[in-house]
């Protein structure tokens, strides 16, 4: 089986239980992804959502040509237990998933531009009274003389998001393998329409 598959956040909504109570969920098109290609014993490459060929390099290319499948647009490596009894151009459905389990999910966090310091790190800010001239500046950020510089990893202002987030455990309350959809519990990474990464723990 394998470990994992490429999917597209949908967008949250709200599911109801018995008792009425309601629970915030994302909805993820898992798949269907195809089996690409083997890596050794216990990886495979899976492909998600085709593409045209003149979009593609020659060596990307040259894989799907290869496996003897359609170019597609995403291409991932996953574990799998059984590699052996895969076969290529074989369909990964979200089936693999079954509800109540737990999921690491990856995707790259939604982008908020250029951000100061309050808003990037959370600082505190200067004093919020008349005459004060640093409300929202990070305030000293090095040295005098020596060494004249600022250290790498100090937090400043800058670009904010837009970077790889991995969710470690989110519960996956329903699967609809006929639709293609899986009903994560939770908020995950990413804006609507971000491709994401549903793993096994």
């Amino acid at each position: 089986m394998v470990q994992g598959m490429i999917g597209r956040k949908i967008g949250m909504i709200q599911l109801f239980d018995e008792s009425g109570r309601a629970t915030g969920v994302t909805v993820v098109q898992a798949g269907p992804c195809k089996v690409i290609g083997k890596k050794g014993q216990s990886r495979v490459q899976l492909g998600y959502g085709e593409t045209a060929k003149r979009k593609l390099t020659k060596p990307v290319l040259g894989q799907f040509e290869k496996a003897g499948t359609e170019p597609h647009k995403i291409l991932r490596e996953f574990g799998a237990d059984d590699v052996g009894a895969l076969e290529i151009g074989q369909e990964i459905r979200a089936d693999i998933f079954t509800p109540g389990e737990k999921v690491k999910v990856v995707g790259t966090s939604k982008g908020k531009g250029f951000a100061g310091v309050i808003k990037k790190w959370n600082f505190g800010g200067g004093k919020a009274t008349h005459g004060s001239r640093s409300h929202r500046i990070p305030g000293s950020v090095g040295q005098c003389a020596y060494p004249a510089r600022i250290f790498k990893g100090k937090k400043m202002p800058g670009r904010m998001g837009g970077a790889r987030v991995t969710a470690p455990s989110v519960q996956v309350l329903e699967v609809r393998a006929d639709e293609n959809l899986i009903f994560l519990k939770g908020p995950i990474p990413g804006s609507r329409g971000s491709i994401v990464l549903i793993r096994k723990k």
